[in-house]
């Protein structure tokens, strides 16, 4: 393949809910859920913050990371959950405020927690192509979690941005390879009109996030000859802080493989943005000829598996970028449980 990651840019909102402020409503015990699902607090948006700005926060520093003009993107891509509308694309309301050309494709994306992945595979196509120079990839979310539900533990806010282009001297990770694997498997599900998502619980784990992983994982090897020895990092998807240490151990990775890429702990599950700001906090501590595999996941069912090589211009580009761990730990503001509410918008003055 000739595309390559030209830029990349991560937001994650400063608010943070603890678990223990959750499960103090619900009268749950706060430190066996901590343990149980590897996480401390997670990421939450402000009142005014949405997918979509988001989306365009991660845009503007995919933009001035990779140092193009925007003026060059010929198309964006914004995989989410939670577009602010139902009737109305994301991509335009991004276009616009990056101030992108108006001759460009745009569309939003939903495959649950892949749709990002699934964005720069259209998007590699278009510049592998020759359609366009550079296109733009967004996974974006404010995660929804029913109140009372285990999601409600994990489900955050958070997007990363990824611009894919060809010209060798602005790649900074060349993508070797790209495969995906999808089947009809009902873990989770969200009905049009209807507020929170439902979920099967026992297909979460299997049949649903390890057999697409596995599978989609196993399918890179094969068609690369790579194994799990060959790469410095790897990336999994992360509903939670205990599903991709399982899945990278039964593949072969070790734990000092994953943990740069490993952020739920700290922020929650991003959705769509989880693989993708996984692999920008990758990205920051790489440096030229490390190998990198990412294998997104989305419920419903599909994985998308990532092969990547860092080149020497991540070096260069590196002073112009904010290192998405860094973000995530300064200005952090801890809101109670009724506040979370009010900003979600599940409760409100009558």
């Amino acid at each position: 393949m000739m595309a390559g990651i030209v830029g990349y840019g991560t937001y994650i909102p400063i608010y943070r809910i603890r678990v223990e402020d959750i499960a103090k409503v619900w009268n749950e015990d706060a430190e066996s859920i901590k343990k149980g699902l590897n996480i401390s607090e997670k990421s939450v948006p402000g009142r005014d913050e949405d997918a979509a700005t988001i989306a365009v926060e991660a845009a503007r520093k995919a933009i001035r990371h990779s140092g193009i003009s925007a003026k060059d993107i010929g198309a964006i891509y914004v995989g989410s959950e939670s577009h602010p509308y139902a009737v109305k694309p994301t991509a335009t309301v991004v276009a616009q405020a990056i101030e992108a050309s108006n001759r460009m494709m745009s569309a939003d994306l939903e495959f649950a927690c892949k749709a990002g992945t699934a964005g720069m595979q259209i998007v590699m196509g278009h510049v592998d192509s020759s359609m366009i120079k550079y296109g733009m990839a967004i996974g974006s979310d404010t995660s929804q979690g029913r109140p009372g539900d285990a999601l409600e533990y994990t489900a955050s806010a958070g997007g990363s941005a990824f611009i894919i282009g060809k010209d060798k001297k602005e790649i900074i990770a060349d993508i070797i390879k790209t495969v995906s694997f999808s089947s009809d498997t009902p873990d989770f599900w969200r009905r049009e009109g209807a507020k929170y998502p439902s979920h099967g619980g026992r297909f979460t784990g299997e049949p649903g996030y390890f057999k697409h992983i596995t599978n989609a994982s196993k399918m890179l090897f094969d068609e690369t000859g790579m194994k799990p020895s060959d790469f410095d990092y790897a990336v999994f998807h992360q509903p939670n802080g205990k599903f991709p240490i399982n899945v990278a151990m039964q593949l072969g990775f070790t734990m000092k493989q994953i943990e740069k890429g490993l952020m739920t702990p700290i922020i929650g599950n991003t959705y769509s943005g989880a693989s993708l700001i996984g692999l920008a906090a990758t990205l920051d501590e790489a440096k030229a000829g490390d190998k990198i595999m990412v294998t997104s996941f989305g419920s419903g069912a599909g994985s998308d598996s990532f092969a990547i090589e860092v080149t020497e211009n991540i070096a260069k580009k590196r002073k112009r970028s904010e290192p998405v761990r860094k973000m995530a730990s300064l200005n952090k503001k801890y809101i109670d449980y009724s506040i979370y509410l009010k900003n979600r918008g599940s409760i409100r003055k009558v």
